[in-house]
């Protein structure tokens, strides 16, 4: 299983994230409409790809522009500070 699984995750690493995020209203409108069916279901997984995906994405990019600043000797970029003002 765990084989067929790294097989599918290289195919899905293949596949352009601009396509895959056209496809995503697609398969969002899809499992709002529950009828419990193997489609829904496999509708469910696509639309966890595409979003894994889109988050393998951003994580990704995140990490690169933390070492570029690490680099840099620019401290990384943390959470904003947050100040209440009454």
């Amino acid at each position: 299983m765990e084989k067929a699984l790294e097989k599918l995750a290289e195919q899905i690493l293949s596949f352009d994230e601009a396509s895959l995020a056209s496809l995503r209203e697609k398969y969002r409108l899809r499992i709002e409409h529950f009828d419990g069916t193997k489609d829904w279901e496999k509708a469910v997984i696509i639309y966890c790809i595409i979003n894994a995906v889109s988050l393998k994405n951003t994580l990704f990019n995140e990490n690169v522009l933390k070492r570029k600043r690490e680099k840099e000797g620019k401290p990384s970029k943390g959470p904003p500070s947050l100040k209440r003002v009454k």
